[in-house]
């Protein structure tokens, strides 16, 4: 905390060191109210040191973020006949078992890009790319969404238009591999986009193509960009992935990780000794559409037995690279609709 101006106090009549530990145990829901108390709060609260030592205290709260089907405002409501869904960010706090729903971007007032990406960076959340909604044109837009000031930010576009991307988040930085340009030929590209300085930059060349490819950043050592397919090859989902190292900052291959001609889309999660898992395997009941949000020691699960099916939430626990059994959990009719991707922030 040593950028972090101690001149005067935190907390009349109390030492600085107080001050602070009075602070950073504050939830998160009340941060808004605390912004607005005075500057050096405001200040203080918009930090990343005061982040980073909330996290370290253990004082932050891991919540899943959900791109979830909204029809008319309303997640599984009326339907109207050949009308699509919009599609709005639902966050549930596992904690207390508490659903609610993010103000919409700005720019998109009736609902997100259509298959948009989430990742999360120091407590914020972040939207890219996607589709136009009514257009359906791919879109380079990024926004930002900070749950201290509870407001939408718009940051730098992204450098090209690609859809189902591989997208990932580690300290400050949100990687992006693969996926299609707008003549929906494969890509091998990937880059980092750096959201202190909101800078882009290129990270090379995957070892092949990868459309429809699925991110996941293991601990704070790599970025694993898994499966995907290339141009001529349609549909053909590969076993193998390119593995991007944060130190090194080198491309590695690994092999035979996921089950060769099955979409990684969402699924993927991290079993026991650290290898890759599938959340669609896990019961039958989210065999389809499954999508699974590491909360710390337990795991948000959502999918259908079928195709058209019911949409099913559960929680997994998870200990020592073990998953146990789905627990359904009780949704609210409005949060109870198919959910297209999530992430995890903590806040």
């Amino acid at each position: 905390m040593q950028s972090i101006d101690f001149s005067t106090e935190l907390v009349p009549g109390l030492p600085n060191e107080l001050g602070l530990e009075c602070l950073i145990r504050l939830p998160y829901t009340a941060h808004r109210l605390v912004f607005r108390v005075c500057h050096r709060w405001r200040d203080l609260l918009q930090s990343q040191d005061f982040y980073y030592h909330r996290k370290k205290s253990g004082y932050t709260q891991k919540v899943a973020c959900l791109v979830q089907a909204f029809n008319g405002g309303i997640v599984n409501g009326p339907k109207i006949p050949g009308e699509l869904p919009s599609y709005g960010v639902a966050v549930f706090e596992s904690l207390n078992q508490c659903w609610y729903k993010l103000p919409p971007v700005p720019k998109y007032p009736d609902g997100l890009p259509l298959f948009c990406q989430l990742a999360s960076c120091e407590g914020k959340l972040v939207v890219m790319g996607g589709w136009n909604a009514v257009s359906y044109d791919p879109v380079t837009d990024v926004f930002i969404y900070d749950f201290t000031t509870q407001q939408w930010k718009q940051g730098k576009d992204m450098p090209s238009k690609r859809s189902f991307f591989a997208i990932g988040a580690c300290s400050g930085r949100v990687y992006i591999a693969g996926g299609h340009d707008e003549n929906k030929n494969a890509l091998r590209t990937a880059w980092v986009y750096d959201l202190r300085n909101e800078e882009w930059t290129r990270l090379g060349e995957l070892s092949k193509e990868r459309d429809e490819c699925e991110g996941v950043v293991i601990g704070e050592d790599e970025f694993w960009v898994v499966s995907g397919y290339g141009t001529e090859s349609q549909g053909q989902f590969d076993g193998s992935a390119d593995v991007y190292g944060f130190k090194s900052g080198e491309w590695r291959v690994a092999e035979g990780v996921w089950e060769a001609g099955r979409c990684p889309r969402s699924s993927i999660g991290i079993g026991k000794d650290g290898d890759l898992m599938n959340w669609g395997e896990v019961d039958p009941a989210v065999r389809v559409g499954s999508c699974g949000i590491t909360l710390g020691d337990r795991v948000l699960v959502t999918g259908s037995e079928y195709q058209g099916g019911h949409h099913g939430f559960y929680m997994v626990e998870s200990k020592g690279g073990q998953n146990g059994k789905l627990k359904k959990i009780s949704v609210p009719d409005e949060f109870s609709g198919f959910v297209q991707s999530g992430c995890c922030v903590e806040i």
